[in-house]
């Protein structure tokens, strides 16, 4: 069920493209309002990147009566938590520590609507390849890896060192639509 088109549209609290492109996919009417705030890097994942989203929505609700969508993605692998690499060696190590194991990527939501907050999580299986020093160094002079958690896009070139997920890809991207959808049905 759509929204009447008069509504005011949501209002995402981040500057990733891939969430927007994800949403404009979908015909979600949208702006965009990045928060800029200090992300927690620690703890338990899926509790991070809620407390995370929450944050987020918060930091860019300007009034009431705004619906805000806050999210944040991250990749754990063991207990450890990578987040986007600050630098290319930071890149390289998290790609090799992904190397040939599985890992889990876990995606926060938060949604502001009056008074009422709601929140909600994703989680998605990740098989990463073996990834010799060559493979590493291809896909790192791709750039894909500035600002992706886990040091990958899997809808670039990524998708050549991925061998297998299991759960919603929409997750591994930044968004994961079937967790928003249960979150917000009237969304669409």
């Amino acid at each position: 069920m759509a929204e009447d088109s008069s509504s005011p549209p949501l209002v995402l609290a981040s500057a990733s493209p891939q969430r927007r492109a994800i949403l404009e996919r979908v015909g979600v009417r949208f702006t965009v309002r990045p928060a800029n705030i200090e992300e927690i890097q620690r703890g338990e994942p899926a509790e991070v990147v809620v407390a995370n989203a929450l944050s987020k929505a918060r930091a860019a609700r300007l009034h009431a009566g705004e619906t805000v969508l806050g999210c944040d993605t991250l990749v754990a692998l063991e207990r450890r938590i990578y987040g986007k690499p600050a630098d290319i060696a930071q890149a390289r190590a998290t790609l090799r520590a992904l190397s040939g194991a599985t890992h889990t990527v876990f995606s926060g939501l938060a949604l502001l609507r009056g008074e009422r907050e709601r929140v909600a999580f994703a989680r998605t299986e990740v098989s990463i390849r073996e990834l010799d020093d060559e493979l590493v160094e291809w896909y790192l002079a791709k750039g894909e890896w500035r600002g992706r958690a886990g040091g990958y896009a899997i809808q670039g070139a990524g998708s050549a060192i991925v061998r297998e997920i299991r759960g919603d890809y929409e997750n591994v991207v930044g968004l994961p639509l079937a967790a928003l959808i249960d979150l917000f049905p009237e969304l669409l």
